[in-house]
């Protein structure tokens, strides 16, 4: 899953980003409110952490840039204000959760987990395709009853397949999404680390759940 950090204090951004980074987060981080559209504008993002008051841009003027180009993005508001009328003004330019610093590092992972399960329309971060399951919130993954263990970015892929269920997923899109714009890696990653998904997850079943769309990329389905 792939988050978007925008906080000025670059101490802050540091810690907020590192340990995201260490709970299986792939993280990108900038530090004022034109960046913040710079990098949306070319990366896609599973949710954004952003601060309120910030240099160029507020966070406000972000959203409300955000929304009104039908980006829907989920976005949590982190500031040091705590009055009613901030809460209210986040929530009316499109936030999807506000949070007052100092916060506990654990209430944030809860409401990013909160926000991307019901951006994805799910009332739990449990994903099913066919006898396959993902706990987003545990790192479980398990088919027909047996445990299969996942690398950090087999797991992040395979969660970014049941997130888009159905969906035609081309090689740039789940690149985009899944590593941050540090990445180095060769052109052909995606190829390989769908090779190792299937290896785990489709070659010791009857039932094959990723398949190959020619010329257009990769899918998830449970009806073939």
């Amino acid at each position: 899953m792939r988050l978007l950090v925008v906080e000025d204090e670059k101490d802050l951004n540091r810690v907020i980003s590192k340990r995201l980074e260490n709970e299986g987060y792939s993280v990108d981080r900038c530090y004022d409110g034109e960046e913040a559209l710079d990098f949306t504008d070319v990366g896609e993002f599973d949710a954004i952490i952003m601060d309120i008051m910030m240099p160029k841009l507020s966070g406000l003027e972000v959203l409300r840039t955000l929304r009104a180009r039908n980006n829907s993005t989920p976005v949590l508001l982190l500031t040091a204000k705590d009055s009613v009328q901030d809460r209210v003004s986040g929530l009316d330019a499109g936030a999807d959760d506000y949070l007052v610093k100092p916060f506990a590092f654990e209430e944030l992972l809860a409401r990013i987990r909160a926000m991307t399960r019901k951006a994805a329309g799910n009332s739990t971060n449990v994903f099913t395709a066919a006898d396959l399951m993902l706990d987003a919130n545990s790192g479980k993954v398990t088919r027909g009853g047996r445990e299969i263990s996942l690398s950090a970015r087999e797991f992040d892929i395979l969660e970014y397949f049941m997130y888009n269920k159905g969906v035609v997923l081309s090689r740039e899109r789940i690149e985009n999404h899944v590593w941050n714009f540090d990445y180095c890696g060769g052109t052909n990653v995606v190829d390989v680390y769908i090779r190792y998904l299937r290896k785990k997850i489709d070659d010791p079943f009857e039932k094959k759940l990723i398949h190959t769309v020619r010329g257009k990329g990769y899918i998830l389905r449970e009806d073939i």
